[in-house]
């Protein structure tokens, strides 16, 4: 099991590049499954989390040529029904694979999913809405059985949450859906309108994008394409982030900014300094002030980013609120946050951070995705050596973490155990 060994304090300065978005590119891959001619996706980035969907993918039968970044998949060679659960325990987005499966399959067994232990995520909206769409649901031995006596059916969704994940998996299951189906109170995240986008680049017919209204005209064919996913807004704002927290002047490139309007915002009412470009920010040294947080759907502060700024305000003198609407149980780097000398205490579903205090390097251990970005972010403005175990979480989602930290001139190492 792999380790960061960070030492610092470090200054960071120069330009990094994003990666394209993780979550805009999961339930793409899972779109793949719709089609049955030749899809192509670039700069595909090189994550345990995408490399888990193409495991599964390729078990599903369909046929995978990789060139670099640039991924070609032949569909029309799909031969199973089933994502197994020694896959989809370690990853949640690959429920899915559910709705494009049931479409293009009739019937569809997919295990119960996994993922970050950050809190409850059920199903229900993806399987209620399911069923009002034709589908013949069942749950048992830890897998959703599904199954359709011909096409779904369109029809009028109200989701009770706008859940980003039930969003995306009913747009495409309708794509091929007899008739018209509207999804209400559908999420807003800037990766929905990725995957609207790319289902239209294939033929799907899907409108309201942008809006909490979707609207699905069902097609019988798609056509081939060749697609590039958005730039990833929550590796932007970890960069963003950790530039402030270490006084550091950095250029973060290859996302949009509106995709990050809310964080951005904030963070200059907080008094950072952020010059912002077509398809960049550039972040320069600058006094923070504290602040009041509640975690929201988009276009609200995101939880995907929760942790990094709490990393970011034990930096600032003062006390910040962080209120985490979204998971119940996203607070699990608190303790280590305060093994490096932070001062955080929880009360129910808020975060009180008496902020200024200086940090020093200890060892800490990451317990989920964001929580991992946030520990580095603390290590990287510690004194002394920090020992970062379990970064495989990082390693879901954070493309060469180590080697872009290192570019900008941070003290980061990666050894193996």
């Amino acid at each position: 099991m792999d380790k960061l060994i960070i030492t610092g304090p470090c200054r960071l300065s120069g330009t990094v590049t994003i990666s394209k978005a993780k979550n805009a590119y999961l339930p793409i891959l899972a779109g793949v499954l719709l089609s049955d001619k030749k899809i192509v996706l670039n700069e595909v980035p090189n994550l345990r989390d995408i490399n888990t969907m193409l495991t599964l993918l390729g078990n599903l039968g369909v046929g995978i040529t990789r060139n670099g970044k640039t991924i070609t998949f032949d569909p029309s060679t799909l031969s199973s029904h089933e994502a197994t659960y020694d896959l989809v325990k370690t990853m949640r987005a690959s429920i899915f694979t559910l709705g494009p499966i049931l479409t293009r399959m009739k019937k569809a067994k997919v295990s119960l999913p996994g993922g970050c232990a950050i809190g409850t995520r059920p199903i229900d909206l993806h399987l209620s809405n399911l069923e009002k769409m034709g589908a013949k649901i069942t749950l048992e031995g830890g897998y959703v059985y599904a199954e359709t006596d011909g096409p779904l059916k369109g029809a009028n969704l109200l989701l009770a949450f706008p859940s980003v994940g039930a969003t995306e998996n009913l747009m495409m299951a309708a794509v091929f859906a007899e008739g018209k189906t509207v999804i209400e109170n559908a999420a807003l995240e800037p990766e929905i309108d990725d995957l609207a986008n790319f289902l239209n680049a294939m033929g799907a017919k899907v409108s309201g994008i942008g809006s909490t209204r979707l609207e699905i005209e069902g097609v019988k064919t798609l056509n081939e394409v060749e697609y590039t996913a958005i730039g990833d807004r929550i590796e932007a704002a970890t960069y963003i982030m950790a530039a402030l927290a270490t006084g550091s002047n950095v250029k973060v490139e290859g996302f949009n900014p509106a995709h990050l309007e809310f964080v951005i915002d904030l963070l200059k009412e907080m008094g950072a300094k952020i010059n912002i470009g077509d398809n960049f920010v550039e972040i320069s040294e600058s006094s923070l002030n504290s602040a009041r947080i509640d975690t929201a759907p988009f276009p609200g502060f995101p939880t995907d980013v929760q942790a990094q700024m709490m990393a970011l305000v034990t930096q600032v003198k003062g006390n910040t609120i962080i209120t985490e609407h979204i998971f119940e149980n996203r607070f699990m780097h608190v303790p280590e946050l305060n093994r490096l000398g932070a001062s955080i205490e929880l009360r129910g579903n808020s975060a009180f951070i008496d902020g200024g205090h200086p940090l020093k390097g200890a060892p800490v251990m990451c317990t989920d995705l964001r929580a991992s970005a946030a520990l580095v972010i603390a290590a990287l403005a510690s004194e002394g050596k920090t020992e970062i175990d379990r970064v495989y979480h990082l390693d879901r989602g954070y493309e060469n973490l180590d080697q872009k930290f290192k570019k900008l001139g941070a003290n980061i190492e990666r050894i193996g155990n």
